[in-house]
C-alpha cells in the first residue's frame, strides 16, 4: 500500500507552484482571446476559437512535458521501478525471522523450572497487551501491511496452547480500537482494563482453566517521538480515565496503576504466573522479584511479521531460549546517569537564530541542547565500574545485567591461556552442556584496564568480544576461540595525549556469563604506555586518530570516576543553564549565517568533455583510479547539481556519464518501496537481533534483505541503524541495537556485508550522536567531550566501516556541538574518511530544511546527497559560479558514481541505461499529440479555407443582389 506524507505533498505541490501558474495563465489568455473574439464575423470567429484552443493545448502539452522531465521526473522513476519478491525467497525470510526470535527472546527468570510448559498446555493470558502487542515500531521502521501477522495469541495456539478464549475476548472487545493519531504522534494510552471489569465466574473459570496464567505486557516506541519521562504532561488523545492511570509523577517504563492491580488480581489468584514483557525499550522490571507467584519471566522485544511463533516455542520447550540482554535492566530509571540530560532543552539567548516563519515544520523553533554528562559511564560501563567503585549497591540498582540470559540446560565454561600473537590477543573458551536438554550458550569476554585515580577515564567493565556455540546436545563440548587486537583496550585522552593510549599495567581479561558475573580471568601485562599517535598510528587506522571534537566538549560537567565518582551528584542534575556561551555562539552556524568560502586557489574543473567513457566502464576500478578523473570530467554541472539534491530513496540520473538512475529504500527491519507500494517481510527488531550476539544470524539478516532488495529492483537500503541506547526512553531504541558499542557495530557489520553480498549498498544511520527523538529538528547541539563520542557513540561506525566495508552512511540531523552532524568536516572527512578509510557517500536523513540543512553547506564540509526527491529549496545548489563550490560538487559526484557503479544496479544482469518506461510513455503521448495537432491544424486551415470561399462567394452574391435591386 502506498504511503503518503502530506508534508512531501505540500512541498511537491510548492515545487510545481510555478508550472501551475503557467497553466492557469494559459488558460486564462485562452479565455480572454474567445472573448475578445466575440465580435467578429462567425466564421473569423470559428477559426481563431480553433486556433487558440489548439495553442493551448501546445502550450499545455509543453508544460506537461516541462514538469514530467523536470520536478517530476524522478518521482515518476521510483514509481515505474517495480519489482517482486519471489515466493522461495519470501518464504526463508520467514523462516529467517522465526530463527532471529528463537535466539533473541531473553529467558530472564525460571524458578522452579517452571518453564518449558511443554505438560501444561492450558493457558490463561492476562493483559491487554496480549491482544495488542508490540510488533516492532512506528515511524521509518513500521512494517509493511502487505503480509500477515502472526499476533501473540495465534504464535501460542500454533506451539499446541489451549487458551482460555474468555479471556482473550474480554480484552478485545475491551478498547479495540485506540484513537487514530497523526504521522509524527505517538499514542501512549494504556487501557488496561480495571480489576473490577472482571467478573468473578471469568476468574473461576480461569482458574479451572489452568494452574497458570500468563501476563503480558508491552511498551511501544516509534520515530519521532521519545517515550514519556513523565505521563503526567502527555496530551492523550483520548481524555477517559481509564487511560491516564499512571501514579502520580511516573513515567512510561514503569507500571500503570492499573496494570499493578492486574497483577495484584492474577497473583491473589494463581500460584504459577510468567510474565512476558514485549517492547524494545527496557522496562522497570523489579517487580517481577516482588511477586512470589511470578516464578518465569521473559523479554520480547518486538517480533515482526513472525516472530510470535517463536515465543510459543520457546514456552512450549520446542526452542531452548538462548538470548542475552543487549541493555541493562535497572530498578529505577529515574535515577540513571542520563535521566534528568534528556529531553526537551532549548537556549534562552539564541533568538537571532529562531526559524522563519514560513518553515512548514519548526518555524519559531530555537536552536536546543542535550549535555551527554555522563561521559563514556553508558549503561553497564556505569553500574560495573561504580558498583566496583563503591559509589553504589549493584543489587539494588540492576535488575538484569547486561548479557544475561537463562537457558532451560545448564552450561560449564572453562577459559584457556590467554595467547598474544602479531598484536592480537586470543583464548579458547570450552563450553559444554552439562544439563539435560540440548541449548546454545554465548562466551563473554570481558577486560578491565588499569585504572589511576584522576587520570583518564576508563571503565572497570568493557565487552572485548564474544561468539555463540551452535546447539550443543547433553554432555557435547564446543570450544570458540575469542580474539581482540591488544590496542583495542586503549582509551581516549583528548586532555594530553589527544590520541589513543594503552597505559602500562595489568589488564584483567575474564570470561564472564554477563557483565557482572565472572567465571574465570587471566591477566595481560602492559610494560610501557604505548601512545597510538601520528609516528605510531592504531592498526586499523588510515592516519592516527587524533582529537577533531574539541569544540564539542562545551563548558559543562562530566563524569568522573576520580574518587569514587565523587561528583555524581552533581553531573546527573538537569541542566540549569541554558544559555550558550559567547565563544560557542560564534562558532554557530545555520542556513542564517553560513556563508560559502572561496579557495582563492580553486581552479575550476573541466565539465562536459567528450572522453568517451561512461560510468560502466569504472566497474571494478579503485577509487583514485586514473581513469575517474576522466570520467568526472564528462559530468555536466547540471548533472552534479540533480546527484546532490536528489538523493531521496534514489540516486539521481547523470545522462553526460550515462549513469542509470538507482533505487534505494527505507526500512531497518525490512525494505520497503513506498512509491511502488512494494514490501518485504518485517524481521525482528533490531534490539533482538543484537539479543541474539550471533553474528552468523546479522549476515543472514542482512543477505536476505539484500536478497530481496535485488529482487525488488533495489540498490541502496537505508538500514541498518545503530545508535547508542543512552536513555531507555528513546523512541528509536527498536531500531538500534543495545547500549555497548561492540555489540552493535558486530552486529552491524555483519548485516552490511549480507547486504553487500548481492550488491545492495547499505547506509549505516544515523551518523552521529542521534541518541534521541525529542527536538531532532530543533537544532539540537549535543555536547560531549571527544572520549565519549569515540568511545561510545562513533565505535558501531567505525566497526562497520572497518569490518563491514560499508559503502553508505546516513549523517543525522543533530548538531555536534556548534556542528550540524550533515556537514561537519571533523566527522565526515577527518574521522570518517581520512581516520577509517571510507570510500563512498554520505547522504543526509529526509531533507526538509529546518533552518539548517544546506546543500551547499554539507558538500563543503563532507556530505554528498540530499535525502530529497523534489526542490526542497536548499538542496539545489545555485552557486555553481564558484570553482570551489564546483569542485565540491565533482568530489560529491565521485564519492556517489563509486558506489553506484559497485553495486547491483551495475551488474551486467541488471544494468538498463536505455529509457525508463514512463519516459517511453511520455514520448509515445507526445507523438500522439503532436500528430493530433497537426490534424487538426490541416483540418482548422481546411474548414477556414472552405469558409473563405463560401463567405467570398456569400458575398459576390449579396453584391450581385444588391447591385441588381440598383
Amino acid at each position: 500500500m502506498l504511503s503518503v506524507n502530506w508534508s512531501d505533498v505540500v512541498n511537491i505541490l510548492n515545487t510545481l507552484k510555478p508550472y501551475l501558474i503557467a497553466l492557469a495563465v494559459i488558460v486564462v489568455v485562452a479565455l480572454v482571446a474567445v472573448i475578445a473574439v466575440m465580435k467578429v464575423s462567425k466564421t473569423r470567429r470559428k477559426i481563431i476559437r480553433s486556433e487558440v484552443g489548439l495553442a493551448a493545448l501546445l502550450a499545455i502539452t509543453i508544460v506537461a512535458n516541462l514538469i514530467c522531465t523536470g520536478p517530476m521526473s524522478t518521482l515518476l522513476t521510483l514509481v515505474s521501478g517495480k519489482g517482486t519478491i519471489t515466493d522461495k525467497t519470501q518464504n526463508d525470510a520467514e523462516d529467517l525471522g522465526i530463527q532471529i526470535a528463537d535466539e533473541g527472546i531473553v529467558l530472564l527468570k525460571n524458578n522452579g523450572g517452571l518453564l518449558p510448559l511443554d505438560k501444561n498446555k492450558n493457558q490463561n493470558v492476562f493483559g491487554w497487551a496480549s491482544t495488542n502487542p508490540c510488533y516492532g515500531g512506528t515511524g521509518s521502521g513500521a512494517l509493511s501491511d502487505a503480509y500477515d501477522t502472526v499476533d501473540l495469541l495465534t504464535g501460542l495456539k500454533d506451539a499446541g496452547f489451549k487458551l482460555n478464549d474468555e479471556i482473550s475476548d474480554f480484552y478485545k472487545d475491551y478498547r479495540a480500537d485506540r484513537p487514530e493519531v497523526g504521522m509524527w504522534e505517538q499514542d501512549w494510552t494504556l487501557p488496561e482494563p480495571s480489576v473490577d471489569k472482571y467478573s468473578d465466574s471469568m476468574i473461576e473459570n480461569a482458574k479451572d482453566f489452568s494452574d497458570t496464567a500468563m501476563v503480558v505486557l508491552t511498551r511501544v516506541g516509534g520515530e519521532h517521538i521519545d517515550l514519556p519521562t513523565d505521563v503526567s504532561k502527555v496530551n492523550y488523545t483520548d481524555n477517559s480515565e481509564d487511560y491516564q492511570d499512571f501514579p502520580e509523577g511516573s513515567h512510561y517504563l514503569e507500571l500503570s496503576q492499573s496494570e499493578r492491580n492486574m497483577l495484584d488480581m492474577v497473583c491473589e489468584n494463581f500460584d504459577n504466573v510468567i510474565v512476558v514483557y514485549n517492547g524494545a525499550n527496557t522496562m522497570e522490571l523489579g517487580f517481577v522479584n516482588e511477586y512470589e507467584q511470578i516464578k518465569a519471566a521473559l523479554w520480547c522485544p518486538g517480533t515482526g511479521q513472525n516472530g510470535f511463533e517463536s515465543l510459543g516455542r520457546i514456552l512450549d520447550g520446542e526452542v531452548n531460549p538462548s538470548g542475552k540482554t543487549a541493555d541493562t535492566f535497572v530498578a529505577d530509571l529515574t535515577q540513571t546517569p542520563t535521566f534528568n540530560n534528556f529531553g526537551d532543552f532549548a537556549y534562552d539567548n539564541m533568538d537571532e537564530f529562531t526559524i522563519d516563519k514560513d518553515d512548514p515544520f519548526v518555524a519559531g523553533a530555537v536552536p536546543h541542547f542535550v549535555n551527554y554528562t555522563e561521559s563514556i559511564y553508558v549503561g553497564y560501563r556505569f553500574y560495573e565500574t561504580a558498583a566496583a567503585e563503591g559509589a553504589i549497591d549493584y543489587d539494588k540498582e540492576v535488575v538484569y545485567p547486561f548479557g544475561y540470559g537463562l537457558s532451560y540446560t545448564t552450561f560449564d565454561e572453562t577459559m584457556g591461556d590467554l595467547k598474544e600473537e602479531d598484536g592480537k590477543i586470543s583464548v579458547d573458551v570450552t563450553i559444554t552442556n552439562t544439563g539435560d536438554v540440548a541449548g546454545k550458550q554465548v562466551a563473554e569476554l570481558y577486560y578491565n584496564p588499569p585504572y589511576i585515580n584522576g587520570g583518564i577515564e576508563k571503565a572497570s567493565t568493557n565487552l572485548a568480544a564474544f561468539d555463540k556455540t551452535d546447539l550443543l546436545e547433553p554432555g557435547e563440548s564446543q570450544t570458540l576461540t575469542l580474539s581482540f587486537n591488544v590496542e583495542d583496550m586503549a582509551s581516549y585522552d583528548y586532555q594530553n595525549e589527544k590520541a589513543y593510549v594503552l597505559e602500562a599495567g595489568d589488564y584483567e581479561v575474564s570470561l564472564q556469563t554477563d557483565s557482572h558475573i565472572i567465571v574465570d580471568t587471566d591477566t595481560y601485562t602492559v610494560d610501557d604506555e604505548v601512545v597510538y599517535n601520528s609516528d605510531n598510528k592504531r592498526s586499523t587506522d588510515e592516519v592516527a586518530a587524533t582529537n577533531a571534537f574539541d569544540f564539542a566538549e562545551g563548558d559543562i560537567t562530566y563524569l568522573s570516576r576520580a574518587d569514587q565518582f565523587a561528583n555524581m551528584e552533581e553531573a546527573f542534575a538537569a541542566p540549569t543553564n541554558c544559555s550558550i556561551s559567547d565563544e560557542a555562539k560564534a562558532e554557530f552556524t545555520n542556513n542564517s549565517n553560513w556563508k560559502a568560502e572561496e579557495d582563492k586557489d580553486a581552479v575550476m574543473p573541466t565539465t562536459d568533455a567528450k572522453n568517451g567513457l561512461e560510468l560502466v566502464d569504472m566497474r571494478g576500478l579503485d577509487y583514485d583510479d586514473a581513469k575517474w578523473d576522466e570520467l568526472l570530467d564528462e559530468l555536466s554541472v547540471s548533472d552534479m547539481v540533480d546527484l546532490v539534491a536528489l538523493g531521496g530513496y534514489q540516486t539521481a540520473a547523470a545522462k553526460s556519464v550515462g549513469k542509470t538512475n538507482t533505487t534505494d529504500c527505507d526500512g531497518p527491519a525490512s525494505i520497503n518501496n513506498n512509491f511502488t507500494g512494494v514490501g518485504s517481510i518485517g524481521f525482528p527488531c533490531g534490539v533482538m537481533i543484537a539479543n541474539s550476539f550471533n553474528e552468523d544470524i546479522a549476515k543472514a539478516f542482512g543477505d536476505s534483505i539484500g536478497q530481496m532488495a535485488d529482487e525488488m529492483n533495489v540498490s541502496g537500503w537505508y538500514a541498518p541503524a545503530m545508535n547508542i541506547h543512552r536513555n531507555a526512553f528513546a523512541g528509536r531504541n527498536f531500531e538500534y541495537y543495545s547500549e555497548d558499542g561492540l555489540l552493535s557495530g558486530k552486529i552491524a557489520a555483519q548485516a552490511v556485508q549480507g547486504a553487500a553480498d548481492h550488491g545492495v549498498y547499505a547506509y549505516i544511520k544515523h551518523f552521529a550522536m542521534n541518541s534521541q527523538e525529542t527536538g531532532r529538528w530543533l537544532t539540537s547541539m549535543d555536547w560531549a567531550n571527544e572520549q565519549a563520542i569515540r568511545e561510545i557513540y562513533l565505535k558501531p561506525f567505525e566497526i562497520a566501516v572497518k569490518e563491514g566495508n560499508a559503502k553508505a552512511v546516513m549523517s543525522s540531523y543533530n548538531y555536534i556541538g556548534t556542528q550540524w552532524a550533515g556537514a561537519c568536516n571533523s566527522l565526515l572527512n577527518m574521522v570518517l574518511r581520512d581516520e577509517w578509510g571510507f570510500e563512498g557517500f554520505v547522504l543526509t536523513d529526509y531533507f526538509a530544511g529546518f533552518g539548517y540543512m544546506d546543500a551547499e553547506r554539507s558538500i563543503y564540509n563532507g556530505g554528498d546527497a540530499c535525502l530529497s526527491n523534489y526542490d526542497a529549496g536548499t538542496n539545489y545548489i545555485k552557486n555553481t559560479d564558484s570553482a570551489t563550490t564546483v569542485t565540491n560538487m565533482r568530489r560529491a559526484a565521485h564519492n556517489i558514481l563509486y558506489t553506484v557503479v559497485n553495486s547491483r544496479a551495475y551488474d551486467e544482469k541488471n544494468l538498463t541505461t536505455g529509457l525508463l518506461l514512463w519516459q517511453i510513455i511520455l514520448i509515445v503521448v507526445d507523438v500522439l499529440l503532436a500528430a493530433l495537432i497537426i490534424f487538426l491544424e490541416v483540418v482548422t486551415i481546411k474548414r477556414f479555407r472552405v469558409r473563405s470561399q463560401a463567405d467570398k462567394a456569400a458575398k459576390e452574391l449579396e453584391a450581385a443582389k444588391v447591385a441588381e435591386e440598383e
